[in-house]
């Protein structure tokens, strides 16, 4: 539903302006702004849940074996966040200097996927901190 209303949308602002390329300006500075807002009310519903946890119980939002810690899911965030970031540059490094090994020798292929492979590792053991720590 969302990809003809953007032709849509484009062809409506160009019947306004002179060029479609000023109406596709007109449309990403407006599509700007709704970021802006979604990111608003994205920390605002943060704030809400991690400070007044009470307050979204009652509204029924967080069962009742969520409701030990809101740091606890916190921490359990930033366990998957900060590995997965983690597992990205070692896969970076190692995927590139994969890539330029196998390019000179392709049989170095099966050591390199190793490599890689334990790279990966990495968000995998993120994830696991965050089931024990969420318990």
């Amino acid at each position: 539903m969302g990809v003809p209303f953007v032709p849509a949308l484009v062809f409506w602002l160009h019947s306004k302006y002179q060029t479609a390329d000023e109406a596709t300006d007109t449309l990403v500075a407006n599509l700007k702004w709704v970021d802006v807002v979604v990111a608003l009310v994205v920390v605002a519903v943060g704030t809400i849940w991690f400070l007044a946890p009470g307050a979204v119980q009652a509204a029924g939002l967080m069962p009742e074996a969520a409701a030990t810690s809101p740091y606890a899911t916190l921490a359990a965030a930033l366990a998957v966040g900060l590995g997965s970031l983690g597992a990205a540059y070692a896969v970076s490094a190692t995927g590139a200097a994969a890539i330029g090994a196998i390019a000179e020798k392709p049989e170095l292929f099966g050591r390199a996927l190793i490599f890689v492979g334990l790279a990966e590792g990495i968000a995998i053991y993120g994830l696991i901190i965050a089931f024990i720590i969420l318990g």
